[in-house]
């Protein structure tokens, strides 16, 4: 379930830093430190740099967010 007061935005992976964890960046140039939560984990285990990704951000805090939706591979 989604919350409610969270917004989504799309960026592309620069590191992984660990199975649950990467380095992500936005089209703006921010970087920020995006997760997987819960059972999200699982399916995108194979998440590689340039990888383009879908990232649901608080309004509170603009440094990490909850990845979403795995999109197309940049080439």
């Amino acid at each position: 379930m989604a919350r409610i007061d969270a917004f989504e935005v799309e960026g592309v992976v620069l590191e992984v830093l660990s199975e649950k964890t990467c380095r992500v960046e936005l089209a703006n140039g921010h970087r920020l430190l995006g997760f997987f939560a819960g059972k999200g984990r699982k399916p995108h285990a194979g998440l590689a740099p340039g990888q383009k990704v879908r990232l649901e951000l608080s309004p509170y805090d603009l440094s990490e967010g909850r990845m979403t939706v795995e999109t197309e591979t940049k080439i």
